[in-house]
């Protein structure tokens, strides 16, 4: 649950644009669009080998 809580002097528009910060930072709206549809278990181990070897790619020591 994100809680947001009001300084003095904070206009509506700021508290939405620090409501939306907290959402994003805790990634809120990357596991929504990670739930809005099923991933069969054997689809989601390719995605999650894919990932792997992308991010061990880019982090490989040169």
């Amino acid at each position: 649950m994100v809680f947001v809580k009001r300084s003095s002097g904070d206009s509506p528009d700021a508290m939405i644009r620090k409501f939306s910060r907290k959402v994003m930072s805790e990634g809120i709206v990357q596991e929504m669009k990670k739930r809005e549809y099923y991933l069969k278990p054997s689809l989601a181990r390719k995605f999650r080998k894919e990932l792997n070897r992308k991010f061990a790619k880019i982090n490989a020591p040169r």
